[in-house]
C-alpha cells in the first residue's frame, strides 16, 4: 500500500496574480551613472517609469515555483513522521504524524491559493503543456482541503485515532492476545472448526473498537465533501483521483461479468477441496474455514502448498531474493532495501507500505517478512512500489515526481507481487527445485489463477460496500456487509451475526475510497504483461515468459516510471498497452 498524498497548509508564500505589476528598474552603464548622467545632468528627470506586467506564464512560473518548495518541505515534515510513528507505535510520534498531515492539508486548504490556481487554469491556453500539468494536480490537492481549519484538524485527528487503533490492537483468544501474524498462522494450519472460528474472530475484534468511530468519520467526511459540492466523500474521492465514476463502475460490472463463471467454478473446486481438508461439508463452510479473514486471497493447494519452496529460508532470504532479481532486470534496489525496516517487532505497524520520503533518492519500505510465499509475493509487492519511485525523473516539478496514478504504481507491485507464483521466475530467481516445479506446474498455475479471481471478486466487495457506506452511513451496514460479501464471493454469513466485520479491514481509515484501485492495477497490469511478451517478442503464455531480462527493467523505465504524473491516466494506459484500460485482458488470463 502507498500512502496516501492528496492533502493541503497555511499560506506563508509570496502571491503572483493575474494583475500583478513589477517596477522596472533603470539600466546602469559602466560608470555606474544613468544614461542621463551628462547631456541632461542637472534637469529634472520628469519621465515616469511605467511597470511592467508578467506574462500570463510568467506568474504561473512564480506562483509554482514557491508552492512547489514549500509543498515539498512540509510533506518531507509528515513522511519523516509518519515513517516514526509506523516504525514505534507511540503516541508522541502518531501525535506528531497528525501534526504534520494537518500542516499538509492546512497549506493546501488556502482559499486564495485555490483561487489563483483556478484563474491559471481559466488561461490555461496561454501555458506551457507542463505547467498545466502541475496546477491540474495541485486543483486536486486544493479541492479536497477547501474546507476551515476546524473541520480539518477534526478528519486528521479522527483518522490518526482509528489508525493507531488498528496498528496497535492486538486480538485475544481467551485472554491470551496474539499478534495478526500469529491469527493468520492459525487460519493457514488449524483443523479443528471451533479454534479457526476463534482465530478468525479475533481478527475481527477491532471492528468493535473502530466500526462506530469509521461511521463517524465517514459522516464528518461526507459533510466536508457536501460543502465543496460532491455528492459524498467517495463521489469526491472517486472524482478528484482523476476518474470519472461511471467509467469506475463500467469497468467493474464488466469485470463482475467476465469472472462470474470463472469463479464459480474455481471456488466450487477450492470449497471441496477445503472440505475435505478439515473434514466438514461443503454446505457448512463458513468464512472460517477459509485461510485468510476476508477471503482475499487464495488458501494453498492441497495438491502444493507454495511455501515449500521457501521453508529452508530465513527472512533475511527472502530480502536478498528481492534484491538480486532486481538488479538482474537493471532495477538495482540495494540503496532501497538499506534505508527500509523489513522484520516484525514488537509496537510496529504490522502491514507493508513504501513510501518516498523526498520524491527524489529517499524510498522506504516497511514490511514484516516471513520466510513464506505470501511474504515473498509482498516483498516483491512493495519492492514494485519502490523501483517506480525511484526512477520517476527527479528533474519533473515536485508535484509531478509521483506516478501516473495510484493504480498505475499498484498495476507495478501487482506485475511483480504475481511472480512468487510464476512457475518459471521460481526456478530461475527463487532457486526452487526445478523437478518439483515442473511436476507441479499446472497445479501452481492453476493456484495463480485462483489468486487473481478470488482477489478480483473481494476488490469488488470494498468498491460496492465503500460506495454505500457513503452513500448512507447510517443503514444497517452488519447487514449489509454480508449481503454484498454473499453476492460477490459467494460465501455463506456466519449464523446470529451482527458485529461490525467490515471495520476490521484497515483500509477504511488509512485509505479511504481506495481499494478500487487496487483492482484497476490488477487489469492494468495484465495488460503490462501483454505489452513486455510483445515487447520481447514472446509468442506462448505470458506465465512461460523469462523475467529475467535487463530490456525489461530498462523499457519500465523509460516508458512507465520515468514520465511521472505528466499525462492523465487514460491516455497514459493507451500509450503504454495499446489499448484503453479494460476486463478484457484480465479476463483472458483467468478464462481459460
Amino acid at each position: 500500500m502507498k500512502m496516501n498524498r492528496l492533502s493541503i497548509v497555511l499560506l506563508t508564500i509570496v502571491m503572483f496574480g493575474a494583475g500583478s505589476l513589477l517596477t522596472a528598474c533603470p539600466g546602469k552603464d559602466k560608470t555606474g551613472t544613468s544614461p542621463k548622467d551628462g547631456a541632461d545632468k542637472g534637469k529634472p528627470d520628469t519621465s515616469v517609469e511605467k511597470p511592467v506586467e508578467k506574462t500570463m506564464k510568467e506568474q504561473a512560473a512564480e506562483f509554482l515555483q514557491q508552492y512547489q518548495a514549500e509543498y515539498a518541505r512540509l510533506e518531507g515534515a509528515l513522511t519523516s513522521a509518519f515513517w516514526k510513528a509506523a516504525n514505534s507505535g507511540a503516541d508522541a510520534d502518531f501525535t506528531e504524524a497528525g501534526k504534520t498531515e494537518l500542516a499538509l492539508r492546512t497549506f493546501h486548504s488556502s482559499p486564495e491559493m485555490f483561487k489563483k490556481i483556478e484563474g491559471f487554469l481559466a488561461a490555461k491556453a496561454e501555458l506551457d503543456a507542463l505547467t498545466v500539468r502541475q496546477l491540474e494536480v495541485a486543483f486536486l490537492a486544493f479541492k479536497e482541503n477547501q474546507l476551515s481549519a476546524d473541520q480539518l484538524k477534526t478528519l486528521v485527528e479522527k483518522g490518526k485515532e482509528i489508525e493507531k487503533l488498528n496498528n496497535t490492537f492486538r486480538g485475544k483468544i481467551g485472554d491470551q492476545e496474539y499478534s495478526n501474524n500469529e491469527l493468520l498462522k492459525m487460519l493457514a494450519t488449524e483443523k479443528d472448526s471451533k479454534k479457526r472460528q476463534a482465530a478468525w474472530d479475533a481478527l475481527k475484534q477491532v471492528g468493535a473498537v473502530t466500526g462506530p468511530k469509521i461511521v463517524e468519520l465517514a459522516r464528518i467526511r461526507n459533510e466536508a465533501a457536501r460543502s465543496l459540492g460532491y455528492a459524498n466523500f467517495w463521489d469526491m474521492r472517486i472524482r478528484l483521483q482523476e476518474h470519472d465514476p461511471a467509467t469506475v463502475m463500467e469497468i467493474f460490472d464488466g469485470l463482475e461479468k467476465l469472472t462470474a463463471e470463472p469463479f464459480r467454478k474455481a471456488k466450487a473446486k477450492m470449497d471441496a477441496q477445503i472440505a475435505k481438508r478439515l473434514k466438514v461439508k461443503v454446505g457448512d463452510l463458513l468464512p472460517w474455514h477459509y485461510d485468510n479473514p476476508f477471503f482475499q486471497e487464495a488458501p494453498p493447494s492441497p495438491e502444493l502448498d507454495l511455501d515449500v519452496f521457501f521453508k529452508t529460508k530465513k527472512e533475511q532470504d527472502i530480502i536478498e531474493l528481492a534484491v538480486k532479481f532486481f538488479a538482474e532486470i537493471d532495477l538495482p534496489m540495494d540503496d532501497l532495501a538499506a534505508k527500509s525496516d523489513f522484520l516484525e517487532r514488537k509496537g510496529k505497524d504490522q502491514h507493508a507500505f513504501c513510501i518516498t520520503m523526498d520524491r527524489a533518492g529517499d524510498v522506504r519500505m516497511l514490511l514484516n517478512v516471513k520466510p513464506t510465499a505470501q511474504w515473498m509475493d509482498t516483498m516483491l509487492h512493495e519492492t514494485g512500489h519502490a523501483v517506480y519511485y525511484k526512477w520517476i525523473d527527479r528533474s519533473l516539478p515536485f508535484n509531478l515526481r509521483e506516478a501516473a496514478h495510484i493504480f498505475t504504481t499498484e498495476a507495478i507491485a501487482m506485475l511483480f507481487g504475481a511472480l512468487a507464483k510464476n512457475p518459471l521466475w521460481l526456478v530461475e530467481a527463487a532457486g526452487a527445485d526445478a523437478r518439483l516445479v515442473n511436476q507441479k506446474k499446472a497445479v501452481i498455475l492453476e493456484q495463480r489463477k485462483l489468486e487473481q479471481l478470488i482477489f478480483a471478486r473481494w476488490a469488488m466487495v470494498m468498491l460496492h460496500f465503500e460506495k454505500a457506506l457513503y452513500e448512507n452511513p447510517d443503514q444497517d451496514l452488519n447487514k449489509l456487509w454480508w449481503d454484498i460479501v454473499e453476492r460477490l464471493q459467494m460465501l455463506k454469513r456466519p449464523p446470529n451475526r451482527n458485529a461490525p466485520d467490515w471495520a476490521s479491514k484497515p483500509h477504511f481509515t488509512i485509505a479511504p475510497v481506495y481499494y478500487h484501485n487496487y483492482a484497476l492495477g490488477e487489469l492494468f497490469a495484465a495488460q503490462l504483461r501483454a505489452a513486455v511478451a510483445r515487447n520481447l517478442k514472446h509468442g506462448g503464455p505470458v506465465s512461460e515468459m523469462s523475467w529475467k531480462r535487463k530490456e525489461i527493467g530498462q523499457w519500465l523505465i523509460k516508458s512507465v516510471f520515468a514520465p511521472g504524473m505528466t499525462t492523465p491516466w487514460p491516455r497514459f494506459v493507451e500509450e503504454i498497452t495499446g489499448v484503453k484500460l479494460s476486463a478484457a485482458a484480465f479476463a483472458a488470463e483467468v478464462g481459460n
